[in-house]
């Protein structure tokens, strides 16, 4: 058992990481590049816990529908034309895993992370009360072609233990009588779930704090010494701080440090947007997603928050209205009790996930380092597997069986 592990990254899995680790008696230190009151991919994601979403963003088909989306200025996908060796072997990577054998063995594993996570913050929030929600996912369909593909999924989710139903307009509509949809079907996950980032990720923190975790909040990391094959310590902008166990989980930031250390782990940051409405026409009881223009809709203690897109334009964090107008023209279309208008006021949000190429997480022990394990990697589904991923560090730095197998998602894997 490590006597100190060091944790860079204070989102929802170095959180959920130190929570483990701390329950289990580990001393834990959190080192975070932002200031305490952070608003990063952890705060405005849309707060769903998705085993529904089994099936990894490198799929068959992809390419060519990312390829269509790229013309358009709204599209819910979006890749900034420029010459980066690392985007090009980003969209290498992308390509070559996007084949249906690759696709059958992610399944699985993902939703096996997807289940246990599920359990995990069942646990949680019986012991911290966030107000986890378990009445289910709404996919919401446009068209009979899109509620075709969906219900392929939906006997895919099926046959792998996911439960899964597709409803006719009546059905949906009845399922969730608060609002108006305009659509011809869904499809009905009933064992996701949604809760509001903010609260999950107070309570988190007020728990790791609670058993003694340490905080070391507006600290980079610019370095580290070795010694052999293990980390020994942690150069920082405050000072060197020692250390038995490292996890690297700084999102898209880890690519970074994981270069400096010898390490391959392809990433790119995806940029999201949300924006939320505080006194909304209608609030829904059900989280859902928009098929065809690729939004996330969830009610978070009495708003409503709407996002998605993907745009893939290296670090850059500042807002792109064109892809905020494609959120918020496309919306009225499945909710139609909404106007376009009613996010004049909205401040949107943004935040840059970390997309591997393979749409699967990086989670494990590296080779190279004999005390280094990374966890990050998790795109769109971080907040919904970070339990599970905490728990699995824990595992194993205390040197016991991981529940599941971790090969697909070996940091290594890209070596």
């Amino acid at each position: 058992m490590p006597s100190h592990v060091t944790i860079l990254g204070a989102g929802v899995v170095g959180l959920c990481t130190a929570l483990y680790c701390a329950r289990r008696g580990m001393r834990v230190t959190v080192m975070e590049r932002n200031a305490r009151e952070r608003d990063g991919c952890s705060y405005g994601n849309a707060g769903m816990i998705v085993p529904s979403h089994f099936m990894p963003l490198a799929a068959p088909g992809m390419v060519k529908q990312g390829l269509k989306w790229m013309w358009s200025p709204e599209s819910p996908f979006y890749i900034k034309p420029r010459l980066d060796a690392d985007l090009l072997g980003w969209g290498l990577h992308f390509w070559k895993a996007s084949t249906k054998a690759r696709t059958a063995a992610a399944a699985p594993v993902l939703r096996d992370l997807s289940l246990l996570s599920r359990r995990c913050h069942e646990e949680l929030e019986q012991q911290l009360d966030f107000g986890l929600v378990q009445k289910g996912l709404i996919m919401l369909c446009k068209k009979q072609q899109t509620l075709d593909e969906e219900a392929r999924t939906a006997a895919q989710a099926n046959a792998l233990g996911i439960a899964a139903e597709v409803l006719d307009a009546k059905a949906t509509a009845a399922l969730d009588p608060a609002v108006t949809v305009d659509v011809c079907g869904s499809v009905y996950f009933p064992q996701d779930c949604h809760l509001s980032p903010a609260r999950l990720m107070a309570a988190l923190e007020a728990e790791v704090v609670r058993l003694g975790v340490e905080f070391l909040w507006e600290t980079e990391v610019v370095g580290v010494e070795t010694e052999g094959e293990a980390l020994r310590a942690v150069q920082t902008s405050r000072g060197l701080v020692s250390c038995d166990e490292v996890v690297l989980c700084g999102g898209v930031w880890s690519a970074g440090l994981a270069k400096e250390l010898g390490l391959r782990i392809p990433m790119q940051a995806g940029k999201g947007y949300s924006l939320t409405l505080t006194n909304p026409r209608q609030l829904p009881e059900l989280c859902s997603i928009c098929t065809e223009a690729r939004l996330a809709v969830t009610p978070m203690d009495g708003a409503l928050r709407v996002g998605g897109t993907m745009e893939m334009a290296g670090m850059d964090e500042d807002i792109t209205q064109r892809r905020v107008r494609g959120i918020t023209r496309a919306f009225p279309a499945y909710f139609p009790a909404f106007q376009e208008s009613d996010f004049a006021e909205v401040r949107p949000w943004s935040g840059l996930r970390p997309v591997s190429p393979d749409g699967m997480p990086y989670l494990g022990r590296s080779q190279r380092w004999k005390n280094l394990a990374v966890a990050t990697g998790h795109a769109m589904m971080g907040l919904s597997l970070a339990p599970a991923t905490g728990k699995i560090v824990a595992d194993l730095l205390a040197g016991e069986n991981v529940p599941l197998k971790l090969d697909l998602m070996s940091p290594d894997r890209f070596l």
